[in-house]
């Protein structure tokens, strides 16, 4: 993890860009630093300088309640290099929607399943880099982003143990049945009006959950309504889990 840049923000929160291995990423940590704050991943769908206001907004409610945040560039976003094997299968995804017809699964599986299998490992390295700073510890929380992106990293990273998912992206057949075996605690955040994708999709992975403590709250609007008091709530189920 090699740092770029840093500035204190006015509300305590030291916000400290990088890169990792060449991604960039962003890491924000209580000001002055703590002796162990426990790491929350931002997931994020897009490219870090479009999703900055609203992942900026997340973070500072995280360490107000004294973690550490963190989050990377998504493999084909930003400045990193996009795949054409991605972009068709997303255009192809959105020649089914806007038709109205079913998004066939090799669609789907075309689209996410490269995705998750680069960037697992990409964030499961930034754990790793993250918790040798001072003041970082375990365990680790992960909160929202790609939801396939959350159910492999939440299933193979032994040290996240709970998670708030953000329902609302395609899942493949394949993350349906690792979702089986993730066992550890989760709360699902689904907007009920969510425009272009499927919510009977995400009641289903919810059913598949392996874990014995499971949560859903469903709110009224789009893709991008959720409720800011969502974000108290997540705070206190990841208080109840890591700390």
């Amino acid at each position: 993890m090699r740092f770029t840049s840093e500035q204190r923000l006015d509300d305590g929160v030291l916000e400290r860009t990088f890169t990792l291995d060449g991604i960039p990423g962003v890491l924000w940590t209580p000001d002055p630093a703590p002796t162990h704050a426990p790491l929350v991943l931002l997931g994020q769908p897009g490219d870090l300088t479009r999703m900055y206001p609203r992942l900026a907004a997340r973070a500072r409610r995280v360490v107000a309640d004294g973690y550490a945040a963190a989050t990377l560039e998504l493999p084909g976003c930003g400045d990193r290099p996009r795949s054409a094997a991605s972009d068709a299968a997303r255009a192809d995804l959105r020649r089914a929607i806007q038709a109205g017809e079913p998004v066939p699964d090799e669609v789907v599986d075309r689209l996410v399943l490269p995705l998750v299998d680069l960037a697992v490992p990409e964030w499961r390295a930034l754990v790793d880099a993250a918790v040798e700073l001072p003041g970082i510890g375990g365990p680790a929380g992960l909160a929202g982003g790609n939801i396939s992106i959350a159910v492999r990293l939440a299933l193979v990273e032994p040290r996240i143990a709970a998670a708030v998912l953000f329902a609302g992206s395609r899942v493949p057949r394949a993350v349906l049945r690792e979702a089986r075996r993730l066992t550890v605690p989760l709360l699902m955040l689904l907007q009920w009006d969510d425009e272009g994708n499927d919510r009977q999709e995400a009641l289903d992975l919810f059913d598949a959950f392996g874990s014995t403590e499971k949560t859903l709250h469903a709110n009224m609007g789009g893709h991008t309504g959720v409720p800011e008091f969502e974000g108290d709530d997540g705070n206190r189920f990841f208080a109840r889990h890591l700390r």
